[in-house]
Parts: C-alpha cells; sequence; structure tokens
C-alpha cells in the first residue's frame, strides 16, 4: 500500500511540476512581461486555474511521499536481526542528512540558475531528477519489502474511542487476561505484536466482555467491533496517545526554528551583507543550519558511534531523552545569541542613522549554527520517536505526525507574532514588531519570549513528557530477551517477505 502511494504521490508532484515549469517555458501560459514601470497586465482566469492546478497536483503528492517515504524505508530493515535493528537506528539521521543535502542544492545552484539564467531551466532541473528518481524507485519493485494493509487505523481508533465510551461506567477492570484478545495470525511476526499494557487504562474498558451471549458469536468473535475491540486495537490507540506529549515538546521546539527562517532572514537583509565584492544573498543564512546539521550527523555516524561502541564493546548511541534536551537548549542559546546581536545590529544602525546596520554578516552565523543544531538533535529524535513508538502498520501515521507537528509549529509562530504585535501597540509604546524598518522595533524582546517560552518547554518536558521516552525505551529492553534469543536461533520467527 505505501508502496502504490509513493508511486502516485511522485507521480502527481511529476505532473505538478511538469506544469508549472511549463508556465515559465511557454508564453501563452503566463501574462506578458511588465512594460517599464506600467500597470502590469493580470492573469487571465485560465493561466491562474492552470497554475494553481499544478501547485495542487504538488501539494497532493507531497501529502502522499512525506507521510510514507520514512516508513516504507523504515520496513526495509529486518528488525528480527541485531544488524536490522542497527542500521534501522541509523537510518533516520540519514535520511534526514540526505534530505537537507538536497535542500542545500536546491537552495544554491537551482536557485541560482532560475534568477540568473533561465527560470525555465531551474523548474526543468528539479523535474528532470524527480523523473529520474521516480525510475530508480520502480527498478527495485520487486526487490521492496511490502507490508499487506491491514484495514484503517483511523477507523480502529474511531471503534475504540466509542467503545470506551459505552462503557465508560466500568469502575473494575478485569486482569489483562480476560480482555478480548482473539489468537494473533500464524503469519504475523511476533515481534511486531501489540501486547497489553498499564497505561491510559481507561481505553481497557473498550475491550472489557460485558455481556458474552450479545457481543461475541458462537465462535467467540466480535459480534459488532464497535461495542467491543481486541487488545490490539486498544494498545494502537495507546501508542498514538503515548507520542502526544513527544509530540507537543516538538511543536514548541519547531515554533523555535521559525524564527531563523523569518525573522533572523530580516536582521540580515538589515545588515550588511558584503564580503570582499561579493554580497551574500540573505536567504542563504539558512545554508548555514543545513550545514551544521549535516557535519552533525555525519560526525555523529561515522566517527561518534563507531568510536564509542568500539571502546564499550557495543553499540553507544546518545539516547533520544538526552538528546531532544539538548535540541531544546540548543534552541534557547540560539534566540538568546539573536537577541544579543539584534540589539548590538540595531544601535549601531541607530547610531549612524542608516537603515541598513555596518554589522557583518559573519555576526549571524552563530544563531544560523544553533537553529540548525537544534533541527539535527530535537526534530531527527522526535521523528525516530514517533516512527519507533508505533507498530509497523503504523509508521506512515507517525509520519504524517511529524510533518504535521512542523506545520502546526508554523501556523502556531504566526499566532504568536500577530499577538505580540497587537499587544505591545496598547500602551503606546515601542512595537515589538511590525513594520517595514526592524530599527524601529524592539524584536530582541520578541526573541527573548520565545526563549521563556523554549525555557518552559525544557521543564515540561524533563519533568513529565520524558517519561513517555522512558517508558518506551523499557519497553525495548523488555523485548531485549526475546530479539536476543532470536539471534541465537532458540526462537524462530518468520521472515519479511518483499
Amino acid at each position: 500500500m505505501w508502496f502504490l502511494t509513493l508511486l502516485f504521490g511522485s507521480l502527481a508532484s511529476f505532473m505538478g511540476m511538469g506544469m508549472v515549469t511549463l508556465t515559465a517555458g511557454i508564453d501563452e501560459l503566463r501574462p506578458p512581461h511588465c512594460q517599464g514601470n506600467a500597470r502590469c497586465e493580470d492573469p487571465q482566469k485560465w493561466q491562474l486555474g492552470y497554475l494553481f492546478a499544478g501547485l495542487g497536483f504538488m501539494a497532493i503528492g507531497s501529502g502522499g511521499i512525506r507521510a510514507c517515504n520514512i516508513a516504507f524505508g523504515a520496513d526495509q530493515f529486518d528488525t528480527n536481526t541485531e544488524k536490522g535493528r542497527s542500521q534501522l537506528k541509523s537510518f533516520f539521521n540519514w535520511w534526514y542528512f540526505s534530505f537537507t543535502i538536497a535542500l542545500i542544492i536546491a537552495l544554491t545552484v537551482v536557485i541560482y540558475i532560475q534568477t540568473n539564467i533561465s527560470w525555465f531551466i531551474g523548474f526543468l532541473i528539479p523535474t528532470c531528477c524527480l523523473a529520474l528518481s521516480i525510475m530508480i524507485f520502480l527498478m527495485g519493485r520487486n526487490s521492496y519489502i511490502r507490508l499487506k494493509p491491514q484495514g484503517c487505523v483511523f477507523i480502529d481508533m474511531a471503534k475504540v474511542i466509542n467503545a470506551a465510551c459505552r462503557k465508560r461506567h466500568i469502575h473494575d477492570l478485569p486482569t489483562a487476561s480476560s480482555l478480548y484478545d482473539p489468537e494473533t495470525r500464524e503469519s504475523e511476526n511476533e515481534l511486531s505484536v501489540l501486547r497489553h499494557t498499564d497505561r491510559f487504562k481507561f481505553l481497557d474498558k473498550a475491550a472489557v466482555i460485558v455481556d458474552p451471549n450479545s457481543e461475541l458469536n458462537t465462535e467467540g468473535v466480535a459480534k459488532d467491533s464497535w461495542r467491543l475491540c481486541n487488545v490490539e486495537q486498544v494498545e494502537r490507540l495507546k501508542c498514538v496517545v503515548g507520542i502526544l506529549p513527544v509530540w507537543v515538546a516538538g511543536i514548541t521546539c519547531f515554533i523555535t526554528m521559525e524564527q531563523m527562517n523569518t525573522f533572523g532572514v530580516l536582521q540580515v537583509i538589515q545588515s550588511n551583507t558584503k564580503v570582499g565584492n561579493f554580497m551574500i544573498p540573505p536567504g542563504w543564512m539558512g545554508l548555514a543550519s543545513m550545514i551544521a546539521l549535516a557535519i552533525w550527523i555525519f560526525i555523529y555516524e561515522c566517527v561518534y558511534v563507531p568510536n564509542a561502541s568500539k571502546i564499550s564493546k557495543k553499540e553507544a548511541r546518545l539516547s533520544l531523552q538526552i538528546r531532544i534536551k539538548i535540541g531544546i537548549i540548543m534552541a534557547i542559546l540560539c534566540l538568546l545569541v539573536a537577541a544579543l546581536v539584534e540589539t548590538r545590529r540595531r544601535d549601531l544602525a541607530l547610531k549612524q542613522g542608516t537603515f541598513l546596520s555596518p554589522l557583518g554578516i559573519a555576526y549571524f552565523l552563530p544563531q544560523f549554527i544553533l537553529s540548525g543544531l537544534t533541527e539535527a538533535f530535537a526534530a531527527v529524535s522526535v521523528m525516530e520517536f514517533l516512527n519507533n513508538q508505533v507498530p509497523e502498520t503504523m509508521r506512515s501515521v507517525a509520519g504524517a505526525i511529524f510533518f504535521l507537528s512542523l506545520s502546526i509549529a508554523s501556523y502556531l509562530n504566526t499566532l504568536i507574532v500577530n499577538l505580540v504585535e497587537i499587544l505591545s501597540r496598547l500602551h503606546g509604546g515601542k512595537r515589538w514588531l511590525g513594520g517595514h524598518d526592524l530599527n524601529e522595533n524592539k524584536l530582541e524582546r520578541f526573541y527573548l519570549l520565545i526563549a521563556g517560552l523554549g525555557i518552559l518547554n525544557f521543564i515540561y518536558f524533563h519533568f513529565f513528557a520524558s517519561r513517555y521516552i522512558q517508558s518506551y525505551e523499557e519497553s525495548k529492553r523488555r523485548k531485549t530477551v526475546l530479539e536476543d534469543r532470536v539471534d541465537a536461533g532458540y526462537v524462530d520467527l518468520p521472515e519479511k517477505k518483499p
């Protein structure tokens, strides 16, 4: 199912990219060029419709690709073996590494071609690259591991919630052995079967058999799945509920990262971007974040993990808890540094009485580097946690939740900016945000506000959300005995089959 979703998503993206490329190459698909300072001619409705259709195909394709490519890639590793489990842990870092390298190329080579050579060629290059990637993807279609779909996860969640609410009057829950738990299919991997846990016990009510005569048929199967759910359905919903606290901490951390993509670039725009005889485009500052992210992942996977594992005689990786905490601390430091630099930038601009500050572009590198390290530690760890917390059949849900968190962070950041802009003008003082000149604002105060939000997020994660990572890591340790027995050959489990 994920293979087809990726294929159709890629084809939709290719169709959208092709349509947008044609708008740059065919004059009839766009309005005529503006003549001097004269009023530019508006595009015709059918031209806008064509453009929006192309963008719509790209959005549909992106929705299919982003939700499934991480999950489908993770499925290719056999977690029944030590080698497969080790490779899966590295997969998320290398996925983010390759994603970042692609962005660096897009923001340098492709944008340079679009702005200095030709928009048509600039769009044609990624379109051809996408076509090539689709062909490579199809070449391996016979070697991929494809898990069979097992129904709609969201419908199962709705069933569990409905059944639990119907049985909310039950106060004394029976033991796990008496819950409705039909035998697992023999073909299913034993290591991926969800067993009953004691967390979120309210949801266990969905699997309580109140009246066997009315809820079960003669074969012992539930008559109405909306009234009686099995333990595995309940545990799937528990997995989703269990990731929410860490997910919220991730959203708050991503809000911090948003600042460098918006106000950080505006700071650079009103600064001295000249290095020698070359003017650095302010939009290129994001490359510092991406390069820092890529360098750290390379050092971590190729230097730290091999050498630390050699010294400790076992695989040595930083725990998810530690990495997320480091990411939150990096986010706080990023904003504190940005506030200091902004104060210095504005003071120099006001002292000189110019729109542009004489402060050099190099002063902004630390905050963008810290932003990249925030993503390297926090974002990668949150993505790894979401994908490993849920069973294999729900990894596409985990991928969708991760990218949803990025979108929510962007919307929340917009809401916070609007509220700060309104509230800072109430008493007639100097507003923190707004207008076209940062020299007239108090941007450093906004940075300190978001840094305060980051401190609250660290406290929330340390004392509350991190417990859910602890329970996740403890459950992994409980599997170790069975996994070691599999590796030793004492237990035979069916291998994943393509």
